[in-house]
């Protein structure tokens, strides 16, 4: 939703009116996640993707008729449709969309919940009476957005095992309410230890994928604002310091670039110790093996330090800064896109919704 948010705004400014479409559920070959979406301008425009191209003028096609009866639909496309081979899935999977039009009003509420540091559900209906169609609300650590009909207990709960999986899911309320519980994450966040060359590169790989940067470094000369323009977060202070103004989440991948002792060892410290997706250090195979031996004599286990990606990146034959910072971002998109198989339970920055 992040991405395409610029859009909303945009079209939203011009007077045109929008619908959403959401992806619920896939299974078999369909290319995109649960949770994925497309907004749908009143005169055809659209921009984000709910199926990397297979099922999209369908979905066009529906939102406009959603716009125009104000009515919200539950579409389904699969292999055992006759429209399979219309729309492009004829060789192998199936999909449900859930197209509404976009309340504005609520997205103003969601606008939190996306550039926060802690996770939240938010929740829409997505079969039920006509009057309980497309409602959706949101449920955010310390705050719950709720209408008085609802079941709330069971849906809290539901909101829980959905935190816990952290994976979105559809579920039943009752006979004929069913409501889809997307989970909504941080943003993938990328911290630099050290503003070296390899860095610049790898910030402008990582913004290009979507990720919030952050560069730490107490040398000036190294950490300058000239050096780094366009990071989100330039932190000019020592890890032990940097890391109270740096909070470390399940979305959050650690890399360590300055071959310094003095940088990095404290820094692994903290991030190895921290719920972060990745933690990466820069160095040979000696260099690491010394790293180890300092590691262990200062208290860190082995276990803690089984985490640790070093030498850092995928074996690409890099040599150059960007190279380097190819393989170190190809390494940690791999991991990001492994992390909901780490027990979520574990993670420090999970909070239960009390019921």
């Amino acid at each position: 939703m992040r991405d395409i948010l610029p859009v909303i705004d945009r079209w939203r400014a011009e007077g045109k009116r929008t619908a959403l479409a959401t992806v619920v559920q896939t299974w078999g070959s369909s290319p995109r996640r649960a949770g994925s979406k497309m907004v749908i301008a009143s005169d055809g425009q659209f921009s984000g993707s709910v199926s990397g191209g297979c099922v999209e003028n369908a979905v066009i096609e529906a939102a406009l008729d959603v716009l125009k009866t104000d009515q919200a639909r539950l579409l389904h496309f699969g292999v055992a449709d006759e429209t399979a081979w219309e729309v492009g899935l004829a060789c192998g999977g199936s999909i449900d969309i859930f197209v509404k039009p976009l309340d504005t009003d609520f997205l103003e509420s969601l606008r939190a919940a996306w550039t926060d540091e802690s996770q939240s559900v938010q929740v829409t209906v997505i079969q039920g009476s006509a009057e309980l169609l497309g409602h959706e609300f949101l449920i955010r650590e310390g705050e719950v957005v709720i209408g008085d009909h609802w079941d709330s207990k069971k849906i809290l709960g539901l909101a829980n095992e959905t935190l816990l999986q952290g994976k979105s899911q559809r579920a039943m309320l009752d006979e004929e309410t069913e409501i889809f519980l997307e989970l909504i994450s941080p943003p993938p966040t990328l911290v630099a230890v050290g503003g070296v060359h390899i860095t610049i590169a790898l910030d402008s790989f990582a913004k290009t994928l979507g990720y919030r940067t952050v560069v730490i470094d107490p040398r000036s000369v190294w950490g300058s604002d000239e050096r780094f323009p366009n990071v989100d977060q330039l932190v000019q202070a020592w890890p032990q310091e940097a890391f109270q103004q740096v909070k470390l989440t399940r979305s959050t991948a650690v890399v360590m670039l300055t071959h310094d002792a003095k940088l990095d060892d404290p820094a692994l410290k903290i991030a190895l110790n921290s719920p972060a997706f990745y933690v990466g250090a820069l160095g040979s195979k000696t260099t690491n093996a010394k790293r180890r031996e300092r590691l262990l004599h200062n208290g860190m286990s082995e276990s803690q330090l089984s985490r640790l990606h070093a030498p850092i990146g995928l074996d690409i034959g890099a040599e150059t800064p960007e190279e380097i910072a190819l393989a170190i971002m190809s390494e940690v998109v791999n991991a990001y896109r492994k992390r909901e198989q780490l027990p979520a339970e574990s993670a420090a920055d999970l909070h239960p919704i009390n019921n």
